[in-house]
């Protein structure tokens, strides 16, 4: 059997660009207009193409990138298109489901993907870029690298498997991230197992050339000579560990909030704010997924997740529609009218009741008929 070459695996997508003339299937992300943010079509065909080189016996490794309007790299992906979400929520479209399902099917198959899968994590990296690139085998950041899971600033929360990777975090990093939705760099990616290393950005094109053109004779030599060019720069928030550590252990919101509104630390107070402007009831929802995905195994984690995001979008247990969804208010601040003052429900931790969090973890579906099954 040939390598198989992008004439070969039919997608439907013209935002996913496939190169196999060697042994390594190299896929660029190329919607730089929305920082290759994830849309159906697109899902589906890293899907096709991931599934397709899986059973080829000639293609020994896979690597990703993403573009940005001045070609590739510079971007890697935004997350999921959440103009789409909104769009079809307020239609109540079906294949907003579809998207959430194919989506974590998708980060499933890169987490247990059997042969080296390669993310070049360059620019942006956020929400679904997260998703398609957590589960590699060799994750690559550069000093151009903006990680984050920012989803508690649009009434979601980190999904594609965040609960899963942010819960092995060192510490009380994962708490942190999840709720803050803050963006890290380059080295505290790699300080706190959420990359393998870092690469100049002018190496990068050199690198991929190679990934194309070199005769590989085992998938094992594919990933030497990525990691071979690999370095551990230092962290921005290193020093602050110690504060993350103390405050995002407390058992409540209410307590971390606390604990930081006494600390007179200027990491401490900015940290605070942030989680002024974050959905309470999502804070106290992302506290409780973060705790309870840190004894999960992956599989049971994205199906309590598939559960989670159904009702951010479908809040029936709040008494709410689609279009009064937390999600579909963040959605509209930030990316729809773009005023940034998003009206959360409720407005104020104190009056987030247990109910409202522990409706979230109740999955909708019999065990039988799961989404994820």
């Amino acid at each position: 059997m040939t390598a198989l070459s992008a004439s070969e695996i039919r997608t439907d997508s013209p935002h996913v660009q496939i190169e196999c003339p060697g042994r390594v299937g190299c896929i660029t992300l190329s919607r730089p207009q929305a920082l290759n943010a994830l849309s159906l079509d697109m899902i589906r065909a890293l899907t096709t193409c991931l599934l397709a080189w899986r059973e080829d016996p000639d293609v020994l490794a896979v690597a990703i990138r993403g573009s940005n309007k001045e070609g590739p790299f510079g971007s890697f992906c935004a997350g999921g298109d959440i103009r789409f979400f909104h769009q079809a929520a307020h239609q109540g479209a079906p294949e907003l489901e579809d998207f959430f399902t194919e989506e974590y099917r998708l980060n499933h198959l890169i987490h247990t993907y059997p042969k080296p899968y390669i993310a070049f994590m360059d620019g942006i990296v956020m929400g679904g870029g997260m998703g398609i690139s957590q589960g590699a085998s060799v994750r690559v950041v550069t000093p151009r690298t903006k990680m984050a899971m920012p989803e508690t600033g649009i009434g979601l929360f980190p999904d594609v498997g965040g609960g899963f990777f942010l819960s092995r975090c060192p510490g009380r990093v994962g708490e942190w991230l999840a709720l803050t939705g803050q963006t890290i760099e380059a080295g505290d990616a790699v300080a706190w197992g959420l990359a393998d290393g870092c690469l100049e950005p002018g190496r990068l094109p050199t690198l991929w050339t190679a990934l194309l053109n070199t005769p590989f004779e085992s998938s094992n030599a594919v990933e030497h000579l990525v990691n071979a060019k690999l370095t551990a720069p230092n962290g921005q928030y290193k020093n602050a560990r110690a504060l993350i550590d103390r405050c995002f252990s407390l058992p409540t919101v209410h307590d971390i909030l606390s604990a930081l509104a006494e600390d007179a630390a200027p990491f401490a107070q900015q940290t605070l704010a942030l989680l002024h402007q974050r959905s309470p009831l999502m804070l106290k929802v992302v506290l409780e997924q973060i705790r309870r995905a840190r004894s999960m195994s992956l599989v049971d984690e994205l199906r309590m997740e598939r559960d989670m995001v159904r009702h951010c979008f479908h809040p029936q247990h709040l008494g709410r529609s689609a279009k009064e969804s937390e999600t579909v208010e963040g959605i509209r601040a930030l990316a729809i009218d773009k005023d940034h003052q998003p009206r959360w429900q409720p407005s104020s931790l104190e009056a987030v009741t247990s109910e409202m969090v522990d409706g979230f973890f109740r999955s909708p579906w019999p065990v039988h008929a799961h989404p994820l099954r």
